[in-house]
């Protein structure tokens, strides 16, 4: 199968970045609306609505791009030779500005000012420490189940952000380009400016150690079945 060209996968990439950001930051409006101030039914919200988008973004945008919408997976699949570095520096752009879009397409879907820069502080060693957590446990997902579940992918993704939306103490970002987009609302799901590069700085982290970990794990060349198990066909 030949590789989609430059110009639809970056297309792929900036339309699946809005679509996140808008469905993150539209659900927490949303939920912050209709919880009556309770949040943890918001963040329940707030996380299973993301999940179910991930599955759908994923699935479709998948064959096209490599449904990536997050620096750190780029960076990862870079460095795996699973990504041409050109294509990688174009890729991150286009995730940037699909997410900061999908910011200001929730914020003028529910008529609220366009441009409001984030004034929620999130910060603290147990903040950075759970986007290492979160990112790490994202790329270790993803690389394990490119060789072992390659159809699961979706799920598997969708499922663990959910669970790291309430594992961790920052709710799980888990992505650069999302951290500096969410840094332009003040809404339930934003983060103040100053905060963002110590969370970019943790996400880095945490995906440059889960490239090695996985590699370990997996073991021999990726063309080989499991070790122990006969080879296995991806349908």
């Amino acid at each position: 199968m030949s590789t989609p060209g430059l110009g639809r996968a970056l297309l792929a990439e900036s339309l699946g970045s809005a679509a996140l950001l808008a469905g993150v930051v539209g659900s927490g409006i949303m939920a912050a609306q209709l919880s009556g101030g309770n949040d943890g039914v918001a963040l329940l919200a707030n996380a299973i609505a993301t999940g179910a988008l991930l599955v759908v973004l994923i699935t479709l945008l998948g064959p096209i791009s490599g449904a990536h919408f997050n620096p750190a997976v780029s960076l990862a699949m870079a460095l795996r030779d699973e990504l041409p570095w050109p294509r990688f520096a174009a890729y991150l752009p286009a995730q940037l500005l699909g997410g900061v879009a999908g910011v200001l397409l929730a914020h003028a879907m529910f008529d609220l000012d366009l441009w409001q820069p984030g004034t929620r502080s999130r910060t603290g060693g147990g903040q950075w420490l759970s986007e290492g957590v979160a990112t790490f446990g994202l790329l270790l997902t993803i690389l394990l189940a490119q060789r072992y579940r390659p159809a699961a992918i979706p799920a598997l993704v969708a499922t663990y952000i959910v669970a790291a939306y309430w594992f961790t103490a920052s709710t799980s970002f888990a992505n650069p380009a999302v951290t500096a987009a969410r840094s332009l609302t003040q809404t339930f799901a934003g983060i103040a400016p100053h905060d963002v590069g110590a969370f970019m700085a943790a996400q880095l982290t945490g995906a440059l150690l889960a490239v090695p970990v996985a590699a370990m794990l997996l073991g021999r060349d990726q063309s080989e079945g499991r070790p122990g198990m006969p080879q296995q066909s991806a349908r």
